[in-house]
C-alpha cells in the first residue's frame, strides 16, 4: 500500500457547487415551482446558458483538488445520488420517480446513458474535459459507480466518448466502483474496460447480505467485516492485479477499525481512503502492519502487485 505518490480520491460533490440537479439548459423552464426558478436564475446570473454555469461550477471544484495534489493521481467518481436524494436538490423533484429501494435503484451508470439522466451526464463529462483539455490537469481519473453489467459499462463507455472522453485518449484511464458481487464475478471482464477498480465497501456489503443500508431493524446484520464481504475482496484483488490493474477502497470502515485497515495491508490493496481526522492513526496502522506482510508478499504467488497509476503528460 506504501507508495512514494498518494492517489486522491473525489467523491461527487458536485451539488454544492452548483446546488442544482444536473439537467442541461432547457430544464429550469420545465421546472414548475416559480421559486425554484427564481433561485436556478440567481445563482447562475451572468450565465445565459445554464448548462455551462453548471460545468464551470464544477470543473472549478475538481480542479481545486487536481491541482493541489498535480502531478499525482486523482480520482473522480461520476454522480452516484439516489433518486430520493436527487428529488431533494433544487429542481430535482419534478424529475425523480418514487422508488421503494433508492439503494438499489435508478443510480449510478444506470442514469448515465438513459433518457432521463444522459443530458445531465453529458455536463458532467464537458466539466471533466474542461478539466483535462482546457487547464491541463490530465492527472484526473474518471470512475464510473454502481455499473451492474458488462453491457451498461459498454453503453457508459460510449456516452463518455461520444462527449469527447475516450479511454487513452491524452492519457485518460477509467475506473470502475466494485459495489456489487457481479464487478467481482466478472471482474477480467470489466477489467478489459476499466483500467482500475475502488471497492465501495458499503455497496457492496449491501447485496452481499441483501441489506438494506437505510434500515434501521437491519443495521445490526449490516457489517463490511462478514467474511462473504471480507472474502469477495479477497477474491478480486488477484483477478485484476494479475493484469496490472490497481484496486483501491473507498468507505469509512478503515478510518474507524484499525484491524480492518490492517486486513487491507494483508490483501496487497494498492490504496485506501481514509477521513482526514483519523489519517495519522490509519497511517501508523498500516506502517506497523506492512513490514510484517511486506508487498511482494502480499499478492498471491504468480501475481505482480498492481503498479500505482502515474500521470499523463499534459
Amino acid at each position: 500500500m506504501s507508495r512514494s505518490k498518494t492517489t486522491a480520491w473525489a467523491w461527487p460533490a458536485w451539488n454544492s457547487s452548483s446546488r442544482t440537479r444536473s439537467r442541461s439548459t432547457p430544464w429550469p423552464s420545465c421546472t414548475r415551482n416559480a421559486s425554484d426558478r427564481c433561485a436556478v436564475d440567481q445563482l447562475a446570473e451572468g450565465y445565459l446558458d445554464r448548462g455551462r454555469y453548471f460545468t464551470d461550477r464544477l470543473a472549478y471544484g475538481i480542479a481545486r483538488i487536481a491541482a493541489s495534489r498535480w502531478p499525482d493521481p486523482v480520482v473522480v467518481r461520476t454522480s452516484d445520488f439516489e433518486t430520493n436524494e436527487y428529488a431533494k436538490l433544487l429542481g430535482g423533484h419534478p424529475f425523480e420517480p418514487v422508488e421503494a429501494n433508492p439503494m438499489i435503484g435508478w443510480r449510478g451508470a444506470s442514469r448515465y446513458y438513459s433518457d432521463g439522466c444522459r443530458e445531465g451526464f453529458a455536463l458532467e463529462c464537458r466539466a471533466l474535459r474542461q478539466v483535462r483539455e482546457e487547464m491541463g490537469l490530465t492527472n484526473v481519473i474518471v470512475m464510473i459507480p454502481f455499473c451492474r453489467t458488462l453491457l451498461e459499462a459498454d453503453k457508459v463507455l460510449e456516452v463518455m466518448a461520444a462527449e469527447g472522453l475516450r479511454r487513452g485518449e491524452n492519457g485518460l484511464k477509467v475506473y470502475v466502483m466494485a459495489g456489487i458481487p457481479s464487478n467481482i464475478l466478472l471482474a477480467q471482464d470489466f477489467t478489459e474496460r476499466f483500467g482500475g477498480y475502488s471497492i465501495g465497501s458499503n455497496d457492496l456489503t449491501q447485496p452481499t447480505l441483501g441489506v438494506d443500508r437505510d434500515s434501521e431493524a437491519l443495521a445490526d446484520v449490516f457489517d463490511e467485516n462478514d467474511p462473504a464481504v471480507t472474502d469477495l475482496i479477497r477474491i478480486l484483488l488477484p483477478r485484476v492485479q494479475t493484469l496490472g490493474r490497481p484496486v483501491g477502497l473507498c468507505g469509512q470502515r478503515p478510518s474507524d477499525d484499525p484491524a480492518y485497515a490492517a486486513f487491507l495491508v494483508r490483501t496487497g490493496i494498492d490504496s485506501t481512503s481514509v477521513a482526514p481526522d483519523s489519517f495519522a492513526a490509519v497511517k501508523r496502522h498500516v506502517a506497523a502492519e506492512e513490514p510484517r506482510y511486506g508487498e511482494d508478499r502480499m499478492a498471491p504467488t504468480g501475481i505482480r502487485p498492481a503498479q500505482a497509476d502515474q500521470p499523463s503528460a499534459a
